[in-house]
């Protein structure tokens, strides 16, 4: 498998991008697949000449003879999801940070109430210019034209509440407190939460605690300061959180899955 990972090169996208890699289509490569993770990324998926088979928990990608352009999105899921590809295709997938998509789509409701979806155009342009993308043989020249395209959609929405209403979920404050904080009521702030980020806030805390603890897992392999460190009131309600979203116990998980590789939200 020939997969790149990419931080953006500029610094207006790193804001709101987390990053983006690119699987080339091989024709001498095999199949491969990778189970991902919940995270708290818009994931925005464009692929050239394919057709994707879905199953219970599991996405199948296989080459198609249409001359295509298939974009999908996840926005949100909890449990783990097995993306299997019959061979390496061209593709491009887009991580946007929390709040980020909303920098780019004036009305992100829908996408956040559907959850996802396989058949998806976000721009008119969008199909004729990643096919132009497609076609650029350099990586540093396909970079420089997705960024370039990328910036020409920036919205530059002033978040600045929900980047502080954010940043106080991410604490050990309780949501109460945090609601109280912003004179909001707790049913509003849930409001707020699925309109910008797709997510209740609790369910938000525990994917970002849960990541955080992956993060952090290099430099602690002790599961109770593990879990104090990332702000789980014990061990045993780390593991609980911890087996709802891999369906297996921490110890097992951190067997099986290396967590010093660059990119922490899926493994192979």
């Amino acid at each position: 498998m020939n997969l790149d990972f990419f931080v953006p090169t500029n610094k207006t996208l790193q804001k709101y991008i987390e990053g983006y890699y690119f699987i080339t289509q091989n024709e001498n490569s095999n199949s491969f697949n990778y189970w991902t993770f919940p995270n708290n990324f818009f994931i925005l998926s464009i692929s050239q000449n394919i057709e994707i088979i879905i199953e219970e928990s599991k996405l199948v990608v296989k080459p198609s003879i249409k001359d295509n352009i298939l974009v999908n999105y996840v926005a949100s899921y909890t449990k783990p999801i097995e993306v299997l590809y019959e061979k390496p295709v061209n593709e491009i997938t887009i991580y946007f940070k929390p709040l980020g998509i909303r920098q780019f789509i004036e009305n992100t409701e829908t996408l956040f109430k559907n959850k996802n979806a396989f058949d998806f155009s976000p721009f008119s342009d969008f199909t004729l210019k990643m096919k132009e993308i497609f076609l650029l043989e350099n990586r540093t020249e396909q970079i420089e034209a997705l960024e370039t395209y990328l910036l020409s959609k920036l919205l530059n929405k002033q978040l600045s509440i929900m980047e502080s209403i954010l940043a106080d979920v991410e604490t050990n404050l309780r949501i109460d407190h945090i609601a109280k904080k912003h004179n909001f009521s707790r049913q509003y702030l849930h409001k707020l939460f699925l309109r910008n980020i797709g997510k209740s806030p609790t369910e938000y805390r525990k994917i970002y605690r849960f990541r955080s603890s992956l993060t952090n897992q290099k430099k602690t392999k002790n599961l109770t300061r593990l879990a104090h460190g990332n702000l789980f009131y014990d061990q045993s309600h780390f593991v609980k959180y911890f087996k709802q979203l891999t369906d297996i116990k921490p110890n097992t998980f951190f067997q099986k899955v290396n967590t010093d590789q660059q990119i922490v939200w899926f493994f192979i």
